[in-house]
């Protein structure tokens, strides 16, 4: 038979890492040359098939493609469009089988979070019985560790590793200065309902009453009373308190502490809730507080990656590959723990079906008992992700990242207008 095309695209919010399995499929592709003739990606993720906006990836240098895995962000460009029901929306799962049947494409790779699995498995329900069928394969991703059957998702062990060696470093400079200076710091975490990347800042603490001092974790409802006794305690012992937050808590009733618009996920965007804590304890306990909130700087810290996320994460995007010119289909390769120390993994088929749609909260076992810390199952579970470095190479003092040349390839269909989208017409 001859080779067809593959489709590869990115989705949702970038990580350090993402490009590492971009790294891995198209050096696995480029392997393969006799099943797979190109590897075309979407511009702007499921955008770029649902637009015809494909970049032609077989012009990049063998160079060029290898420094994917040291560079971050999406090099192909990302997206927050969620496809709706095969009912709903059917006119679009047919637009992209006519970009796929129009550029001879058998093999699809969607990189994403669990919106991004959904998708995947709804076009690969789509397919099924289609004269040329398309074998789809989802490649995990996401900061927010929430994916389900893997037992952590690329992108959050550089995320994990970011936040706490920057509270550490953070911790120090507010134990120096407490007595004439700040004494509370809030450092704000991503996280909507997952507290995983909350979590990762106590790895920070080494020793007892070390920073941090609390975590504020989405899974523990907030009390703001327990909450100001656990600083007030903290103060009393240490003269100073660290806190680090998930942007994501939520009051007694369920509500976020803090939430505004809604993303295009349909999700509530958050942010803003170190500055409201901080606010609350300046004034209930006058404190001098200061907070800070690394937002995107957290899930792009490329220059401190963990080395076993970037191994991960390259390894998702060459088993992803290889599942699909193996016959697979409608699955995702998931990371498998085999051991804790010394730290030991490889990768299983995770059927999308059963990946689609779910979420990975913390677990009880690892919160302590009162809710404002972790415990040893998290430490053991939180520490090997984050073990050793992947600095990337310098140039001039700052690091030397690569810009791809995204070649588009020629449009062979006629115009359409995708709904939701206010970018260029296909």
């Amino acid at each position: 038979m001859r080779p067809k095309n593959a489709f590869y695209a990115q989705s949702g919010g970038v990580s350090a890492v993402i490009n590492a399995s971009a790294c891995g499929v198209l050096e696995t592709a480029r392997r393969h040359p006799t099943q797979i003739a190109k590897v075309y990606a979407g511009r702007n993720g499921i955008i770029g098939a649902l637009t015809e906006d494909l970049i032609d990836t077989s012009v990049e240098s063998e160079a060029a493609v290898a420094a994917l895995k040291h560079t971050p962000g999406a090099a192909f460009g990302s997206c927050r469009y969620r496809l709706g029901s095969l009912t709903e929306q059917r006119a679009q799962f047919d637009r992209l089988i006519e970009v796929f049947r129009a550029h001879d494409i058998g093999f699809f790779f969607y990189n994403g979070g669990g919106d991004s699995q959904d998708t995947t498995w709804k076009v690969s329900q789509m397919v099924q019985g289609l004269e040329d069928p398309v074998v789809c394969i989802g490649i995990p991703k996401t900061i927010d560790n929430d994916l389900v059957i893997t037992d952590c998702s690329p992108g959050f062990g550089s995320v994990a590793k970011y936040l706490a060696l920057s509270l550490r470093e953070a911790a120090f400079d507010v134990a120096a200065m407490k007595r004439t200076s700040t004494n509370v710091f809030v450092l704000e975490v991503m996280g909507r309902h997952a507290g995983w990347m909350t979590a990762a800042c106590g790895l920070a603490a080494d020793h007892e009453g070390d920073a941090p001092h609390l975590l504020l974790l989405p899974e523990v409802p907030y009390n703001e009373e327990r909450v100001l006794a656990k600083i007030q305690e903290a103060l009393r012992r240490h003269d100073h308190c660290v806190i680090a937050v998930s942007e994501g808590i939520k009051r007694p009733n369920g509500e976020f502490f803090s939430a505004g618009a809604k993303d295009a996920f349909g999700h509530a965007q958050l942010g803003g809730v170190a500055p409201l804590i901080a606010d609350l304890i300046r004034k209930k306990l006058g404190c001098k507080c200061h907070w800070a909130v690394p937002d995107y700087l957290q899930r792009s810290a490329r220059h401190i990656a963990s080395a076993t996320d970037v191994e991960q994460a390259y390894a998702v995007g060459c088993a992803a590959v290889q599942m699909a010119l193996a016959g697979r289909n409608a699955v995702m390769p998931a990371i498998r723990r085999l051991s804790d120390e010394p730290y030991s993994w490889d990768t299983v088929e995770a059927p999308l079906c059963d990946v689609a749609n779910q979420e990975k909260l913390l677990p009880p076992e690892f919160i302590s008992a009162d809710g404002f810390g972790i415990t040893e199952a998290a430490r053991r579970y939180l520490a090997p992700l984050i073990v050793g470095e992947a600095y990337p190479p310098f140039k001039n003092g700052l690091p030397d990242y690569v810009r791809l040349r995204n070649a588009p390839v020629s449009r062979k269909l006629p115009a359409t207008v995708l709904q939701g989208w206010d970018g260029e017409r296909s």
